[in-house]
């Protein structure tokens, strides 16, 4: 079976996010002032080959742990998606 997987990861909250905190001010200047507290994440999609969901669910995991997200300054979570056949 085919699955798409849409992650997203997210600095934690305890770790200062720069880019956030640029968008932020940038709001600001654009006359957006009630915007605040702006965090930038990535969000990733990728498609994964596996028997059933629950080992596609591994197989996501286990990248997000080696590769996609760094677990000491973000955390991550995903949606999967059985792929129809016809699409």
């Amino acid at each position: 079976m085919k699955f798409t997987a849409a992650i997203r990861i997210m600095p934690l909250k305890e770790i200062l996010d720069p880019q956030g905190k640029v968008v932020t001010n940038s709001m600001k200047n654009l006359g957006l002032q009630e915007i605040q507290h702006v965090r930038v994440g990535k969000h990733i999609t990728l498609e994964i080959e596996a028997h059933n969901k629950m080992i596609a669910q591994e197989k996501v995991n286990q990248a997000c742990q080696q590769l996609l997200a760094n677990p000491i300054m973000e955390s991550y979570t995903f949606e999967l998606q059985a792929v129809s056949e016809y699409e």
